[in-house]
């Protein structure tokens, strides 16, 4: 049976906890305040440089995952052109082309946690990287040669999908061991920053190099990307191999089970983990109703709805920012709590949106401020929850666990988005998909998530 997992907080003495590992500290009279504070936006990416700055190796990581996430963006806008432009795919062959993006997930996600954990993570995430800039490198030239097909697009998506889920996994296991503990929210902020960032402007720039290269040619960058980001993780100093004692020898149903078990087994990691999958499922039922609602029900023009999707890639990068100092305030558990709020508010401001043209625009501005922000909070905290909590030896795949249920949800939220639009109407389905967002946003609420202000050895460092 393992040891509680989160740091227990009481007037007379403080017991810190994880898994496989307890280490009692001195008596305290109360909960240590929260750290203060530094000036706002300026202070937040601060502290976010200072761990690029003082941490090669990390430096390195998070060099190699922005440029091939950039790559990544550039394929997500040319891969479907190259599909639809190329090879002129119908409505059924690009819904099997999405479909196969998530089959590494559902099928390998489990399991990849066990993998990862019996190799050293930066050869994981260099081998990933070389494997992935190979199968994207193969579409320009069956393109050139005339040889391209739709099923070699499947084959493809597949294969990025699952070097894309083994890299993911390793360098969310690899973070803790190139930064101090106490530094893991300020690199959780970055990644999430570089992410939003590059979602923002990355399909923009697909956009431009499919024009001026032809899709498959773009997808070419992609793969270019790759090879630069093994290059740079394969700098990385530290190997980072797994401290299980023998994780070869171990079963791999026994490695899957120990994963959930951590996951899931006490209270406030179990909320992190269904309130995160349970908003999975009620934002994908949002994110393919949202441009239909947009357009057939507000009215708005194709221009407008760049706009206010951009807002929420705006508000994504802002919330990424500040996300260090609004946690230094509320605390880790708190702050995710706020995080899911922001997000279940999102769909019901949008479906309130009516009246004048202006009053309709307003009104949309503010929720995707709301869905830009609250997954950013949210998933910063998640992750530097589990980073902390969970032991090195099960941290892989306790993160794939985690993968599997929530990149999992993602398709059936976007059955259950679309069939609710089709029987209920888009203005409905925004209402169902937030309730059902909430409900996971009241289980973190009522979980010891609610009182988790200070991870264990992690005091949040914001100056």
């Amino acid at each position: 049976m393992a040891t509680p997992l989160y740091s227990t907080v009481c007037r007379k003495s403080r017991l810190r906890q994880t898994v496989g590992k307890t280490k009692a500290r001195a008596p305290c009279s109360r909960p240590s305040a929260p750290t203060p504070v530094g000036a706002g936006l300026l202070g937040s990416v601060k502290v976010q440089w200072r761990v690029l700055v003082d941490h090669r190796d990390f430096r390195r990581l998070f060099g190699g995952n922005s440029i091939s996430l950039l790559g990544s963006s550039v394929t997500t806008v040319a891969l479907p052109l190259t599909a639809v432009l190329v090879l002129g795919a119908s409505p059924v062959q690009m819904g099997l082309l999405g479909a196969f993006s998530f089959l590494p997930h559902l099928v390998l996600g489990l399991p990849a946690g066990v993998w990862v954990d019996r190799l050293s993570y930066r050869r994981v995430l260099v081998g990933a990287d070389l494997l992935a800039a190979v199968s994207l490198t193969a579409v320009p030239v069956l393109a050139a040669t005339g040889l391209l097909q739709m099923w070699q697009l499947y084959v493809v998506v597949v294969i990025t999908g699952t070097c894309g889920l083994f890299s993911a996994i390793a360098a969310q296991s690899f973070a803790p061991v190139l930064v101090p503990r106490h530094e893991l929210l300020a690199a959780n902020s970055a990644f999430a920053l570089s992410n939003s960032v590059v979602a923002t402007s990355g399909s923009a720039l697909g956009g431009v190099l499919v024009q001026l290269l032809t899709a498959p040619v773009a997808i070419a960058v992609d793969a270019a990307s790759f090879l630069v980001s093994a290059i740079a993780k394969a700098r990385i100093t530290v190997a980072g191999r797994s401290t299980a004692a023998n994780p070869s020898r171990e079963s791999m149903v026994k490695g899957i089970w120990g994963g959930m078990r951590a996951a899931l087994e006490h209270p406030a990691l179990r909320a992190t983990t269904i309130a995160a999958t349970v908003g999975a499922l009620a934002g994908r039922m949002q994110v393919v109703i949202v441009v239909l609602f947009l357009v057939r029900d507000l009215g708005l023009s194709a221009g407008l709805v760049g706009l206010v999707i951009a807002v929420a890639g705006v508000a994504g990068i802002v919330g990424a920012a500040v996300g260090v100092q609004i946690t230094g305030r509320l605390g880790n558990g708190p702050a995710f709590i706020a995080g899911m709020t922001l997000s279940s508010l999102a769909g019901l401001v949008m479906a309130a949106a009516g009246g004048p043209a202006v009053l309709v625009l307003a009104v949309v501005i503010i929720a995707q401020l709301l869905r830009g922000w609250g997954p950013t909070l949210y998933g910063i905290n998640q992750q530097t929850i589990r980073q902390i909590l969970i032991a090195p030896e099960l941290l892989a795949r306790t993160q794939a666990t985690w993968r599997f249920l929530v990149f999992g949800m993602q398709p059936i939220g976007a059955l259950l988005g679309g069939a609710l639009g089709a029987l209920v109407g888009f203005r409905a389905t925004l209402v169902i998909s937030s309730l059902v967002m909430t409900s996971g946003t009241v289980f973190a609420l009522l979980s010891p998530l609610r009182t988790l202000r200070e991870l264990p050895g992690a005091e949040i460092s914001t100056h």
